[in-house]
């Protein structure tokens, strides 16, 4: 990868670390569902009157890809949040990179080596101590609502990939649009009071979606889109792995939680998988 691509694959989940706690504070206000569909239906109207028309192949092939990175990940996930520790989510997000590696296997022929395996085991050491200190109990049934996130995230970021390459921009509008209908239909069926949310929503709460379509869905999607269209798999997925700890420092920060020397070591160890997973071989 290119000094410029390392950047772009560091910045992807710095946008997506903090976004843990800007969707806590936007869920305060809006049902999770609602939430997801308002997300893509703004980020469809920024983007589509600058992109052009998919051609019949692709339309198909986005509308695929829809299903598992926005309606599947993005439902489930922020339905997840919701309902759940968002510390845990922070965590359990991160089954995304095992289970994206694992996919590219048999879907792109993407061997795994030791290195990527080591680099990957050590990783995810770092991310179980993040949390040894912070988890009390674990919420199971929103929990699994964010695991099953990972798996569908996994499966349209290696579809993406199969089925590619895309103009990131133009992949994002349309996957956008036709994400919009799946999650608002769902929204509608299983959640109430989405209306009123609109009305009492405060300006802290619009700040937060603004956040979520500006920063984590067309900058952080379209930066992952394009990444994944230019690199390997085995290269890309292991950088979300920083997640957790760009999460850490957002808490840090905004809810003002403590910094232990354990957070500060899991961190460093979660860096330092990464880099691993990124050294080339001899």
């Amino acid at each position: 990868m290119t000094p410029t691509q390392i950047a772009c694959a560091v910045l992807v989940p710095l946008l997506w670390g903090f976004q843990f706690v800007v969707i806590k504070v936007g869920l305060t206000a809006f049902p999770p569902l609602f939430f997801v569909g308002l997300r893509f239906a703004v980020v469809a109207a920024l983007l589509l009157p600058f992109v052009g028309w998919p051609t019949g192949r692709e339309l198909g092939r986005i509308a695929v890809i829809s299903i598992f990175v926005g309606g599947l990940n993005f439902g489930l996930v922020f339905t997840g949040l919701a309902h759940g520790s968002a510390s845990v989510a922070g965590i359990a997000i991160q089954l995304t990179t095992p289970f994206t590696l694992i996919l590219a296997w048999p879907l792109l022929g993407e061997r795994l080596s030791m290195r990527v395996i080591l680099g990957v085991v050590f990783a995810f050491g770092g991310v179980a101590l993040t949390v040894v200190e912070t988890i009390v109990s674990v919420e199971v049934v929103p929990t699994l609502f964010v695991i099953a996130s990972t798996f569908a995230m996994a499966a349209g970021s290696v579809l993406t990939k199969r089925y590619g390459p895309f103009e990131p921009l133009k992949l994002m509008a349309w996957m956008s649009l036709f994400t919009v209908p799946q999650v608002l239909v769902a929204s509608f069926v299983l959640e109430h009071g989405q209306i009123e949310s609109l009305r009492a929503a405060s300006l802290t709460s619009w700040m937060a979606f603004l956040y979520t379509v500006l920063l984590g869905a067309i900058l952080g999607f379209g930066l992952w889109f394009w990444l994944i269209g230019r690199c390997s798999m085995t290269r890309v997925a292991p950088f979300g792995l920083l997640q957790p700890v760009f999460a850490i420092v957002a808490g840090v920060i905004f809810l003002h939680e403590s910094l232990t020397a354990m957070l500060v070591a899991g961190a460093v160890t979660c860096i330092a998988g990464v880099a691993i997973t990124q050294r080339q071989p001899a």
